[in-house]
């Protein structure tokens, strides 16, 4: 055995397995008292002492005096220096915040429920309540927060920066984001749309690393594609190419939210699944399926199974299109696995060009959920080092 690795149950790894539970305590629950932290951790008051001071010799810690219920404490942080990075993930019932020292590295993060059809002010204003409230358990300030990568799901327009259809996000309509977020967080914003993001997020961070022209498509109460090509994120000429949930796929079809007829979001999409398993079922949410799916309950399982089979015939039109050489599964809809990517890779099979498929590989995300809100770190990573007048080099490592 390699001596620089401990044995199962050896003292050695006993103590890299409390450090990295208190590691993982300060990541979800930012910063924190020692007191807290055998709490929080379960250790004993002595054995989190040791490890703090193990770790912020080697640097990972930050430790500064605060006060805890009228006495003087010390609070106990993961090192970030004075540069944090924030990345924000709007989806259409929720949103997601992550602040971080960079794409690899997630100090904390939150989520917020959002209601149906909520507008622009209201999402931003508590992606914003959520931001302050990260930066303040990191033991920091706002001001330390240099960039802010922002996603929102829907096509974001290239040259105005507002959303580029209104009908996909209407609460949105007509508004700036960067400009009325960078109002609220005080730190330059970059915005795109969060399939790209989920791209973006993959390429730098998991499954789509190496890969030179790919996609990634994420399933959750919409769908959409994040295009790589040349080993970076296609937008398209104004910002709207991946935009794969409102491609016809039966010009009969039932009407989309964006006014076309038959789109493939109409008979994947959450709107769509719910419908379909409200007679059975009663009305379920998204996320309500997908447990019932994994579960084993055969209603839910099959209409899963059909979004496949409808998103494999939609695939393959991207695919004889582009001939990418990695296909990546993300969002919620995704964590079905093989219940929805079986029938999707028959589909695509009948489907696509064989030279085409024969040449392509289809993963599951590596990120799962947070590809996008990894994503908006990497962007607002781009963005601090474009103000500082830094070279960053954001395309995929290996």
């Amino acid at each position: 055995m390699n001596p620089s690795q401990a044995a199962p149950g050896s003292q050695a790894s006993l103590r890299e397995a409390n450090r990295l539970r208190v590691l993982d305590a300060l990541r979800e629950q930012g910063a924190m008292t020692q007191v807290e932290l055998a709490g929080a951790t379960g250790l004993s008051p002595a054995t989190v002492s040791n490890m703090v001071k193990e770790l912020d010799g080697a640097g990972a810690l930050e430790l500064a005096p605060s006060i805890r219920n009228g006495r003087r404490a010390v609070l106990v942080s993961l090192a970030t220096g004075n540069t944090l990075l924030a990345g924000i993930a709007f989806g259409d019932r929720d949103v997601r915040v992550a602040v971080a020292t960079g794409p690899r590295d997630i100090v904390g993060r939150q989520r917020m429920p959002l209601p149906a059809n909520h507008n622009a002010d209201e999402g931003m204003e508590r992606a914003a309540r959520l931001l302050h409230d990260l930066v303040e358990k990191a033991g920091k300030t706002m001001p330390d927060v240099k960039a802010v990568g922002v996603g929102i799901p829907a096509p974001v327009d290239s040259v105005t920066g507002q959303v580029g259809s209104e009908s996909i996000l209407p609460g949105w309509r007509g508004v700036d984001v960067a400009d009325e977020m960078r109002g609220r967080v005080g730190a330059p914003v970059s915005v795109d749309n969060t399939s790209n993001l989920g791209a973006l997020g993959e390429l730098r961070c998991g499954a789509l690393q190496g890969v030179q022209n790919g996609a990634y498509i994420k399933l959750s109460y919409g769908v959409g594609a994040g295009i790589v090509l040349g080993g970076e994120v296609f937008r398209g000429i104004a910002g709207t190419a991946g935009e794969i949930g409102h491609l016809t796929i039966d010009e009969h079809g039932p009407i989309c939210r964006c006014g076309n007829r038959g789109c493939l979001e109409t008979f994947i999409g959450a709107h769509a699944l719910s419908d379909a398993l409200a007679g059975s079922h009663g009305r379920l949410t998204l996320r309500d399926i997908i447990t019932k799916a994994i579960d084993g309950d055969a209603g839910c399982r099959r209409v899963i199974e059909d979004a496949g089979r409808h998103l494999g015939v939609a695939l393959a039109g991207l695919v004889n299109l582009l001939n990418p050489e990695v296909v990546v599964l993300g969002g919620q809809l995704s964590l079905v696995g093989h219940v929805l990517a079986d029938p999707m890779q028959r589909a695509l099979e009948r489907s696509a060009i064989p030279s085409a498929v024969a040449s392509l590989v289809v993963r599951e995300s590596e990120l799962q959920t947070d590809a996008d809100v990894v994503g908006a770190v990497v962007a607002a990573e781009t963005l601090h080092a474009a103000t500082e007048g830094h070279l960053v080099t954001i395309t995929s490592t290996a």
